[in-house]
């Protein structure tokens, strides 16, 4: 599982002209489902990015995590990010799983990550959507379950 990570000043996503989740400061997670996750990769996950420590402390110090600051998080599912670009010039989506496992990780992780009582939204599985951001820095880091994995 991959999610993208970007800390905003405010985000929302739109789907056929309709605003369906909107946060203001907070984070702007991309999530992305491989064909081999699992519920554990979720659970990894969800607990990096509500505890990562990516916010401002009063010394402009990035010590802070959302779940501390009481961040809105907005979750946006993004198959796109397993999309292999080595070969050739169109993308491969092999590594990605199948839509409905994929839907139903996805639903797993909103459902997981709004236990945190954090203001959380999203976008809509499987759907065609304009997402509109202020990035505040701009921070953006790549998380992905498979680097917690035991081999």
């Amino acid at each position: 599982m991959k999610a993208l990570i970007q800390r905003v000043k405010n985000a929302s996503v739109t789907v056929k002209h309709e605003t369906i989740g909107k946060i203001n400061e907070g984070l702007l997670v991309f999530l992305g489902i491989g064909e081999n996750d699992n519920k554990d990769d979720a659970d990894y996950l969800v607990d990096k990015i509500i505890n990562l420590r990516i916010f401002e402390d009063k010394n402009k110090k990035m010590n802070l995590s959302a779940l501390k600051e009481n961040k809105d998080i907005l979750v946006v599912s993004q198959f796109t990010l397993y999309g292999d670009c080595t070969k050739g010039r169109r993308p491969s989506f092999n590594q990605a799983a199948s839509p409905d496992k994929a839907e139903n990780l996805y639903n797993y992780f909103v459902n997981e990550i709004s236990k945190t009582n954090l203001n959380i939204e999203t976008g809509e599985f499987k759907a065609m959507m304009n997402v509109n951001l202020i990035n505040d820095g701009p921070v953006t880091f790549m998380l992905k379950s498979e680097d917690n994995r035991e081999d």
